[in-house]
């Protein structure tokens, strides 16, 4: 690493001539090294734009710093997620990859943490002779000698902190300090933006993995089927190693395993504990949710050598409860040791507590009145995920992650929609009509500012459940698209859902008077359309199409009667 303060002295008796130039030549050095920092801070602010995964992010940041900075190594430690004051490693170009994820310090622990707790840059030659050096053995941060830490901070609130670290001892000059300080201002900025996103993209995997779970208790699928797909979907939302889910067997009063995702046929073989044996008989005699950081070390835990041979490190198991009544536990596994936080053990109960619903209506003789308490039970489950959404949004500065979350909520409603009218009607068939109507009123109420109408005519279409949760969500997303690129610059609009039954295909037109293709929107394929493609091929067996003037834009809906028929059948 250069070091750019050292200068030449000038000295007594000389002309003007070589007075001047000793002055000429350390300005043009300067000139010089802003040039480099500005082209740095472009080069790192391009990169940061390119991007918006936290994972990218952090690679961005380090990577680039240490080729500008000509250092060993570049390191980023966050504040740990929910509040908490520790810092971990995330990312580094110098130290043991195997440290990223594990590695970290407490709270004004070493010189990195010092940083953080004063909000001050630190600058130290050689760590081995500062007392606040902190060596952290599983980087193999060893043969590094001099540090410079600045504070990572959005908006004056501490995110984490960023290190720079060279071989040799080093003397950080001011132009050094000034511009890590610089790029930390930058990267802060860019890692809030990657963390939001991080968080979004988990709230809507976690939301998916609801919606399919409450797909699963209307399904018509034999209760072992729908507990297989309630495992793989509960690891797939808590991004866990495996799943195990067990049912009290009445006439032997065990817990015996009757689902698992991502385990052998020798760990199921050796599943079935008495109540109050084993973890999973400790979750059930307690009726509360266990966390254990290690099974390995837990004398609780009665298969030790099966969990070595398996990889499972973490356990979280949680009661199945209905009426106040155990019927089983449902628990999963981490492959490294993983703090199971208070958010991840809610949402593994908002699970269990919709399986243990799901198990409960299975095992009885469906009558109307307990269909309609079903789906009343899961449209009140998805309104306040809504509502949660809604605060979020409401809550949130940034126009994208409202339009995300604006999105979310709107399919949230759709779904919540078919589950009112089902729970209405106490029928297997839904009155397609009647959830398109529900679906109008709820994006009329995202409206704001405008005086937009949405109707919904035509004929009566009666689906089953699955389909006609499908359909809407399609209607929705059309409705949703419309919303938002048909009246640009206009405070009134309409849009009309048409409903067209027919005896070999079935039609739903929705259609508005917007600028149509006299305006600018994107013909770029999103998400939205994605999802449409995906539902009407997939669930409807049908296509649509899109077409627009100048007088607006509409959308088709088609797919074949003898699709509803087969269902319901």
């Amino acid at each position: 690493m250069k070091n750019c303060d050292d200068t030449e002295s000038m000295t007594g008796g000389k002309s003007s001539h070589n007075a001047v130039e000793p002055g000429s030549e350390s300005l043009r050095r300067e000139l010089g090294l802003k040039t480099r920092q500005l082209q740095a801070v472009g080069e790192i602010s391009a990169a940061l734009a390119s991007t918006w995964d936290l994972e990218a992010t952090l690679d961005v940041i380090t990577r680039v710093t240490s080729e500008v900075m000509e250092v060993s190594s570049c390191s980023i430690y966050l504040l740990e997620k929910n509040g908490g004051s520790r810092l971990v490693l995330k990312a580094t170009t110098g130290l043991a990859k195997a440290a990223i994820g594990v590695a970290g310090l407490n709270s004004g622990e070493g010189l990195t943490g010092w940083t953080v707790t004063h909000g001050l840059p630190v600058a130290v030659t050689d760590v081995l002779l500062d007392p606040r050096f902190k060596l952290i053995p599983e980087t193999d941060e060893e043969g590094l000698r001099s540090l410079l830490a600045i504070p990572l901070a959005v908006q004056g609130r501490v995110i984490g902190a960023m290190n720079v670290q060279t071989a040799q001892p080093h003397q950080f000059s001011t132009d050094e300090i000034e511009l890590l300080s610089m790029i930390g201002n930058l990267a802060a900025g860019a890692l809030e933006k990657a963390m939001l996103y991080d968080r979004m993209r988990q709230q809507i995997r976690e939301l998916e993995g609801l919606i399919e779970v409450s797909r699963t208790i209307v399904s018509p699928l034999y209760l072992d089927d729908m507990l297989g797909v309630v495992a793989q979907m509960a690891a797939r939302v808590m991004e866990v190693r495996s799943v195990a889910l067990h049912l009290l067997d009445e006439a032997s009063g065990r817990l015996t395993l009757r689902a698992a995702h991502n385990t052998s046929i020798a760990a199921r073989q050796k599943q079935s504990f008495d109540i109050g044996e084993g973890l999973i008989g400790e979750v059930a005699r307690q009726a509360s949710p266990v966390t254990v950081s290690d099974v390995t070390k837990d004398p609780r835990y009665l298969n030790r050598t099966l969990a070595e041979a398996e990889g499972l490190v973490s356990f979280l198991g949680v009661p199945l409860v209905v009426r106040q009544r155990i019927v089983g536990v449902l628990s999963c596994y981490t492959d490294a040791v993983h703090e199971f936080t208070a958010k991840e053990t809610d949402l593994f109960s908002m699970l269990a507590n919709q399986t243990a619903l799901a198990i409960d209506n299975a095992r009885l003789v469906i009558s109307s009145a307990v269909v309609r308490e079903m789906h009343h039970r899961v449209k009140n489950n998805l309104q306040s995920v809504a509502m949660l959404l809604r605060l979020q949004m409401g809550s949130s500065q940034d126009a994208g992650t409202r339009s995300i979350l604006a999105g979310a909520m709107a399919r949230i409603l759709t779904i919540a929609a078919v589950h009112e009218t089902m729970s209405e009607q106490g029928l297997s068939m839904v009155d397609v009509r009647q959830v398109l109507e529900r679906v109008a009123t709820s994006a009329s109420q995202l409206v704001a500012g405008k005086e937009i109408r949405i109707e919904v005519e035509g004929g009566t279409l009666a689906l089953p459940s699955r389909m006609a949760t499908s359909l809407a969500l399609a209607v929705g997303e059309f409705v949703q698209n419309a919303l938002k690129h048909a009246f640009p610059d206009r405070h009134e609009g309409h849009i009309r859902i048409l409903v067209v039954p027919g005896r070999e295909m079935h039609e739903v037109h929705v259609i508005d008077d917007g600028v149509g293709t006299a305006g600018t929107r994107s013909e770029r394929k999103g998400l939205g359309i994605e999802l449409v493609q995906t539902l009407v091929s997939h669930d409807l067996k049908g296509q649509f199409e899109l077409t627009s003037t100048e007088a607006g834009t509409q959308a088709v809906v088609r797919f074949p009667a003898t699709a509803a028929e087969g269902t319901s059948k």
